[in-house]
């Protein structure tokens, strides 16, 4: 945690490099992540003008289960994080789109493995696939079921109307022979 007195004692900011383990308080969040390796933040933290800034690098390796076939899928993210931090006074003295990123300074200080924590679960990704299952054309299947991409699915509904159409039937009484 960076103390709010600490940095603004410091005109050119406090700097960081830190390898955190938050293997488990993410996954008390979010059961999906499976493990997390070779998490680290490297950047700075500074005052200005009622404002405090935390700017850092994060990048960490991330494993979580295909959508597909529940498959571990090791992820590689590498992210540049900006966040912005003041109390309500500052936000008054800033414009209504401003005071939108704006974050709430909680306690004495700011926590950095609380915007570790929470910047990784923003950037987990809805589908994940296997690098197999990214080239692969088909979809799992089973004896009655099978996984179909939107556009096979709208396609399949295209003309599963023309088929129920009433007058489906009426299309070949006109036909030339």
């Amino acid at each position: 945690m960076f103390h709010l007195q600490e940095i603004r004692r410091q005109p050119d900011g406090l700097s960081f490099d830190q390898k955190l383990d938050l293997l488990k308080s993410l996954q008390e969040r979010n059961p999906e992540i499976l493990d997390l390796q070779h998490l680290r933040a490297v950047g700075k933290v500074t005052y200005e003008k009622g404002l405090y800034f935390l700017d850092y690098q994060l990048s960490y390796e991330i494993t979580l289960a295909s959508s597909r076939s529940l498959e571990p899928v090791v992820l590689e993210e590498n992210r540049l994080i900006t966040e912005v931090f003041g109390d309500s006074e500052e936000a008054s003295a800033l414009s209504n789109e401003e005071a939108l990123y704006l974050l709430p300074i909680e306690g004495e200080g700011i926590s950095l493995e609380d915007s570790v924590a929470d910047n990784i679960l923003l950037e987990i990704p809805l589908k994940v696939l296997t690098p197999e299952e990214e080239t692969e054309a088909s979809m799992p299947q089973g004896q009655s079921w099978q996984v179909l991409s939107e556009e096979d699915y709208l396609q399949q509904q295209a003309e599963a109307k023309k088929e129920n159409s009433p007058f489906a039937s009426l299309q070949d009484l006109f036909t030339e022979d």
